[in-house]
């Protein structure tokens, strides 16, 4: 088999590096790079080159870089078979998705594909076009790789310990996901400097639009494993709601560089304060299942990074994961049980061990905590290697891939993008 290799377009986002962040047997080292010229294509070549230098498991990655405003043009004349990477401008998106799809090259694009409802019949064709040529089009969810998730999939689907889901209601839903991210954070043990154009929520998208998917993914592939689900019947969204995070001017030059608001940004800018609307939760039901989702940006963790909390109720136990000051702002998943399922969750844990080993199962009150020894947690940039490597499985086979895949991508955007819609009424 030839050589797979990259084909990088216009990175706007870091997580394009991420991608990067080792070498992958049967990748070529050789990447082409096409993008503007300026500050987005300088940044991405700066932290490969940071990896290309490190001390320890250096990479060897060899850039062919073609930067002008031709740079789409070039990308449709890239020898078919190649993998196209888009991060970031998320506005127009997925006319680049289909360009790269129509010239052959496979799609590995960060989330969200999409941000706006019109755009879920491109989505459809897009995903149409790629199965019929036998392509690969996927959204980067790295949190499937995240050990915790995992093991809260292990113990959804025991009927012993988790029962059936519950569908609850709106008040007292079925299933929460809230997530806090931070606009000012550390990555790859350096400041993380944003341009200027993501502040702009019709270019990067709303909160619920942008780190929203993951949630969504997230909730789908828990309450309905191996399951496809369909856009138009199975989802019902009841309520949404967005609200601002004001940040000052001098939050925006130190996360920027720039001196002063860009006129883009006007529509949201009342004095010297922005009103960036990257905060949402919306109400849904997804085949009966009632849903809450919040996302909300912050400007700095006072203690570790983001976090996140997840909440899934079943007949038998409910399964959380919390990240508060009780755990010292590391995520931890418990097992709050009805009733008693412990000889049951003992025997599961005990299956699980050799996949995981080091887990248990410890006494916390009337609640379970599955302790998760270290060396199999995860980070946040190690997860984007592990989410590739699955990815260049499939572009090496496209049949392996799985169906449900393409109609879940749906599923998830229809939420997405109907609930930002939602919460503008």
């Amino acid at each position: 088999m030839p050589e797979t290799s990259l084909v990088v377009v216009d990175p706007g986002h870091f997580h394009a590096t991420l991608v990067q962040a080792e070498m992958y047997p049967g990748l070529s080292p050789l990447v082409r790079v096409h993008a503007p010229l300026g500050p987005d294509l300088i940044d991405y070549l700066s932290r490969i080159a940071r990896y290309n230098r490190r001390p320890e498991a250096a990479t060897d990655w060899r850039l062919e870089v073609h930067a002008g405003p031709d740079f789409l043009t070039r990308m449709r004349d890239e020898p078919p078979g190649g993998v196209a990477i888009f991060s970031g401008h998320n506005r127009g998106k997925i006319e680049r998705i289909i360009a790269a799809l129509e010239a052959g090259l496979h799609v590995l694009a960060d989330k969200p594909a999409i941000i706006e409802p019109a755009d879920l019949p491109r989505l459809e064709a897009a995903l149409t076009l790629a199965k019929e040529r036998r392509l690969v089009l996927a959204d980067m969810m790295t949190g499937r790789h995240n050990t915790l998730v995992r093991l809260l999939h292990a113990l959804r689907r025991d009927p012993e310990v988790f029962g059936d889901p519950v569908a609850g209601t709106e008040e007292e839903p079925g299933v929460f996901l809230g997530g806090v991210h931070y606009l000012r954070k550390i990555v790859a043990g350096l400041p993380n400097a944003r341009p200027a154009w993501y502040f702009d929520v019709t270019e990067q998208g709303e909160g619920l639009a942008d780190t929203g998917v993951h949630l969504v993914d997230r909730v789908h592939e828990m309450l309905f494993p191996d399951q496809p689900l369909d856009w138009q019947q199975d989802i019902d969204i009841v309520a949404a709601s967005r609200w601002p995070t004001l940040v000052s001017l001098a939050q925006f030059r130190e996360l920027t560089g720039e001196g002063t608001w860009p006129e883009d940004l006007a529509p949201w800018v009342r004095g010297n304060v922005l009103e960036y609307l990257c905060n949402g939760g919306v109400n849904y039901r997804v085949r009966g299942i009632h849903v809450r989702l919040e996302v909300r940006w912050d400007w700095q963790a006072e203690q570790g990074d983001d976090t996140h909390h997840a909440f899934y109720r079943g007949t038998r136990c409910s399964l959380a994961v919390r990240q508060g000051l009780a755990e010292r702002f590391r995520p931890e998943l418990y097992v709050l049980p009805d009733r008693d399922i412990v000889p049951a969750l003992q025997q599961r844990i005990a299956a699980l061990q050799p996949s995981y080993p080091g887990i248990a199962a410890e006494a916390v009150g009337s609640a379970w905590r599955i302790a998760v020894p270290d060396q199999l947690r995860i980070g946040h940039d190690a997860v984007f290697a592990a989410f590739t490597r699955r990815f260049l499985d499939y572009v090496a086979d496209p049949a392996s891939l799985p169906a449900r895949e393409r109609s879940n991508l749906l599923a998830k955007y229809r939420v997405t993008t109907g609930a930002v819609a939602l919460s503008r009424g």
